[in-house]
């Protein structure tokens, strides 16, 4: 069969032409190379050496699915149906956002901050857990924790408990919208971490965003309206002030744009050690504030 005959290099350009509107060349390589892993647990070295083999001809099947969801702007992630985060590999979808690399900065960030605190166990709360990526990483690096994750979403909580599920991580699931924590929490629940990586893009800034994240990756994850670009923020740090313990820490991932307003709200609220880091780009990328004790708020 003609099909069976086709080189590895021949299908690689293939990619490399039809996906020329949405990614460069290497990207496109990349992208090929990935699903080559993923399909016959290919190494690089692999991959090199094979380019001038044939392909099976239900592996090309395979790979020109992937082609066509790739062409729709499908990210390679929810092809794939898993990410990689902090060495974990989670199952992702289209009801969740794909874990980027700025949470996971934040994470080691958290990490970095109570790895020798002596106040184990934790107990902490992740707000918008979509994935769970953040509540796991931490209940891995904080074992002895008690570690909370909310969603609005009930499928995104779906995969969270997937994801937690596979890597033996003891999560306890809400399912709330945090804009209306007064209904859900009681006075006496308190924690020692709050996180929160909530919705922060503007919806006039999708003009020039990428059309995978457009596509695919859930709305209500990603934007706030642009009268309103501390929504969350807002809600969040008032359920902060309530439900830390005295001392505690409360962690933002934010908009670049908002660094300087987020550490405005959160200092007149009246938290202490406000401080707005950049990320990898040098990009302010998180804000994290410590709750006054009993007493000085």
């Amino acid at each position: 069969m003609f099909v069976s005959m086709q080189s590895v290099a021949t299908i690689e350009q293939r990619f490399v032409d039809q996906l020329a509107v949405l990614y460069d060349a290497n990207e496109a390589r990349q992208l090929f190379f990935l699903l080559l892993e993923d399909r016959l647990r290919w190494s690089k070295r692999d991959y090199l050496l094979r380019k001038p083999m044939p392909l099976d001809a239900h592996d090309i099947e395979w790979l020109m699915d992937a082609l066509s969801a790739l062409k729709a702007a499908k990210p390679i992630q929810y092809v794939l149906g898993y990410a990689w985060f902090m060495d974990m590999k989670l199952t992702v979808d289209e009801a969740v956002l794909v874990p980027r690399p700025e949470t996971e900065e934040l994470v080691h960030f958290i990490i970095s901050q109570h790895r020798n605190t002596g106040r184990q166990p934790l107990r902490i709360i992740d707000i918008g857990t979509g994935s769970g990526c953040i509540a796991i990483a931490l209940k891995k690096a904080f074992p002895a924790s008690v570690v909370h994750a909310l969603d609005i979403s009930s499928e995104a909580l779906r995969v969270a408990k997937q994801n937690a599920g596979n890597q033996l991580a003891d999560i306890r699931f809400v399912q709330a919208d945090i804009l209306e924590w007064e209904l859900v929490f009681q006075p006496e629940q308190t924690f020692d971490i709050v996180v929160s990586n909530p919705p922060y893009i503007t919806k006039g800034e999708q003009t020039g965003m990428h059309r995978n994240v457009l596509t695919y990756e859930p709305h209500s994850a990603l934007f706030v309206e642009d009268s309103s670009p501390l929504l969350f923020y807002e809600h969040i740090a008032a359920f902060a002030l309530e439900h830390l313990r005295p001392t505690g820490y409360l962690y933002f991932e934010i908009n670049r744009k908002y660094g300087m307003e987020v550490s405005e709200l959160l200092q007149k609220k009246g938290f202490e050690a406000v401080q707005c880091h950049t990320d990898i780009q040098g990009a302010d990328r998180f804000v994290h504030a410590k709750r006054k004790r009993l007493g000085l708020l």
